[in-house]
């Protein structure tokens, strides 16, 4: 699946997003709003993961839906 998709179906995605990160609140997905650079930027606030890390998990989610 490429990225066009989810920033596009959004609300839609929210959901998935929860299941793989669940420390990331409803606010903090409505803030990305799709914008891929948010989501990996939340998930290495979150996480503690590297620039690279939170990249490799988003395209393994990715991947994976």
């Amino acid at each position: 699946m490429d990225w066009d998709r989810v920033e596009g179906s959004w609300k839609n995605f929210k959901g998935k997003l929860k299941e793989q990160w669940g420390k990331l609140t409803d606010d903090e997905l409505d803030e990305i709003a799709g914008r891929r650079d948010q989501l990996e930027g939340r998930i290495q606030q979150s996480y503690g993961y590297t620039k690279d890390q939170a990249r490799k998990e988003v395209d393994d989610w990715l991947s994976r839906n």
